[in-house]
């Protein structure tokens, strides 16, 4: 039997992340053999991938990563099965390593065939599932491509990347501020224009119907009723339908005695609030449409346009959950 010393177990471990005992084993298995070894380490990784191939990696670390010049980023989740594996400090930078390998990939595929210190990265989720014993995956792979790109990662759990038109003065604060944004309220496209005209529908029949059944339970309880919206998008606010409401709002001020001289004073707001009440699918999902997180007052789309001849062409969203 190969004698084999301290130094070959830690070099063992340094290379692969198994455990001192597993290094042991597999050394005295391949009899010294230092690739032999790792190849023994390698085949019990694929067991226990095969064995846990069904679980839920529904914990891990969320990681982003941006290009030297800032025109290209990405956002990528490694899921493994427990929060304390997930919270763990090797875990944590392996997930690091992979968003700066990853940065240099436009595909999740390509980037699992890449080269991982000597092996690709899909073999280093194998190696990993047995060194950790548990599910190693790569959840998600977003990337955006821009004139300037920035990122945030909240907590290791959500990272976000976003997408400018130009390379504007502060576009690192606004770049950042909207992938906060991004992160923090979980928009799903950039404006309402971009809804499909039946999605609105449903959704439209599915709210109201929700609200009418919440209305049902509140005056039961004889508590105030929620409003039912007409409408929930700014898609479906069409001239027409301003039209009648400005009249609706007219109607109700000459109802309640107000003198028609002051009208033009309380109208926008009285607008600006039927256009509120009858958006919210916009102010869930439209990231230009959504109000702003660090100003509540403003909306995405206003804090943008201060920054000058800038848009915001796409986002990316990578979290555990």
């Amino acid at each position: 039997m190969a004698k084999i010393t301290a130094a070959e177990v830690g070099k063992l471990r340094k290379a692969t992340g198994a455990g001192m005992m597993d290094c042991k084993k597999a050394l005295v298995e391949a009899e010294g053999d230092f690739d032999k070894a790792i190849e023994i380490l390698r085949k019990k990784g694929q067991k226990v991938a095969a064995k846990r191939a069904d679980r839920d990696s529904s914990e891990g670390v969320a990681a982003a990563k941006v290009n030297a010049d800032n025109t290209a980023g990405v956002a990528i989740v490694l899921g493994c099965e427990t929060d304390f594996v997930g919270k763990n400090e090797s875990f944590v930078a392996l997930a690091k390593d992979f968003a700066n390998l990853a940065i240099n990939h436009t595909t999740k595929e390509e980037f699992l065939a890449a080269d991982f210190g000597g092996i690709t990265v899909a073999e280093k989720l194998t190696e990993q599932t047995g060194v950790i014993g548990e599910k190693i995956d790569i959840k998600a792979f977003d990337r955006v491509e821009a004139a300037y790109v920035g990122s945030y990662v909240h907590i290791n759990k959500i990272a976000a990347v976003v997408g400018l038109s130009a390379q504007v003065d502060n576009a690192e604060t606004l770049a950042k501020d909207l992938a906060m944004q991004v992160a923090s309220m979980g928009a799903t496209t950039l404006s309402y224009k971009d809804f499909d005209p039946a999605y609105i529908a449903s959704e439209t029949e599915a709210r109201i119907a929700a609200i009418e059944k919440d209305n049902e339970e509140l005056e039961r309880l004889g508590k105030t009723l929620k409003n039912v919206p007409q409408y929930i998008s700014m898609a479906q606010l069409t001239e027409e339908v301003l039209a009648q409401a400005e009249e609706a709002a007219k109607a109700q001020l000459a109802a309640e005695g107000k003198p028609e001289k002051i009208w033009d004073r309380i109208l926008p707001g009285k607008m600006e609030r039927f256009i509120s009440d009858n958006t919210t699918l916009d102010k869930e999902q439209c990231l230009l449409d959504q109000d702003f997180i660090k100003d509540e007052k403003s909306t995405v789309a206003k804090y943008v346009s201060t920054f000058g001849d800038v848009e915001v062409i796409g986002f990316k969203r990578a979290s555990l959950g």
